[in-house]
C-alpha cells in the first residue's frame, strides 16, 4: 500500500453542500427542484439563505449553516475537513464582485486538496447529478496528510 496516500470513500448516501450567489440562486432552485427524486435520498446541505430558499421552494429538507458573507463557505470548508461534505454544487456568479470572495476561494481550494466533486454551473451539476456513480459507494485517494505532518514536524 501507498502511504502517501489514502483512501476515502463517498458512501452511497451523498453529503452535498448546496451553495448559490445571489445571482444564481433561483437557477440553483429550479435545479434542485428538477432534480427532487434524486436529491431526496442524500443528506443536503447549504448556506442559510440558499437553504431556507430551497427548503421552501422544493421541500427538500437541507441544513443550512450560516450565509456565504457570514462565514457559511468556511463552515461548508470546515465540514470537508471533517469528512462530513462529499459533493458540492455551487452555482457561481462569475459576473458579479463578491464581498466574500476570499472565503469562496477558501473553499474551492479545500474542496480541491480533498478531491471533493464540485458543480459550479448548471451543465456540470447535471451532468454529475446523473451519474451512475450517484448510486453506489467511491472510493478516492488523497494525500496523506497526517504523513506530511510528521515528516514535516521531524525536519523541524
Amino acid at each position: 500500500m501507498d502511504k502517501d496516500f489514502v483512501t476515502l470513500t463517498i458512501g452511497k448516501q451523498k453529503n452535498i453542500a448546496l451553495i448559490a450567489h445571489d445571482q444564481k440562486k433561483h437557477e440553483l432552485i429550479e435545479w434542485c427542484d428538477s432534480h427532487k427524486e434524486i436529491l431526496k435520498k442524500h443528506f443536503l446541505c447549504g448556506t442559510g439563505t440558499t437553504a431556507k430558499m430551497i427548503t421552501e421552494a422544493t421541500s427538500l429538507p437541507v441544513k443550512g449553516y450560516s450565509s456565504g458573507p457570514l462565514g457559511g463557505d468556511l463552515q461548508i470548508g470546515a465540514k470537508i475537513v471533517e469528512g462530513r461534505i462529499d459533493f458540492i454544487v455551487f452555482f457561481s456568479d462569475p459576473l458579479t464582485a463578491q464581498p466574500h470572495d476570499p472565503d469562496v476561494k477558501a473553499l474551492l481550494r479545500i474542496a480541491q486538496v480533498y478531491d471533493i466533486p464540485i458543480a459550479n454551473n448548471k451543465a456540470t451539476a447535471d451532468f454529475m447529478i446523473t451519474s451512475t456513480l450517484m448510486d453506489q459507494e467511491y472510493n478516492h485517494s488523497v494525500v496523506n496528510f497526517q504523513q506530511k505532518i510528521d515528516e514535516r514536524a521531524a525536519t523541524l
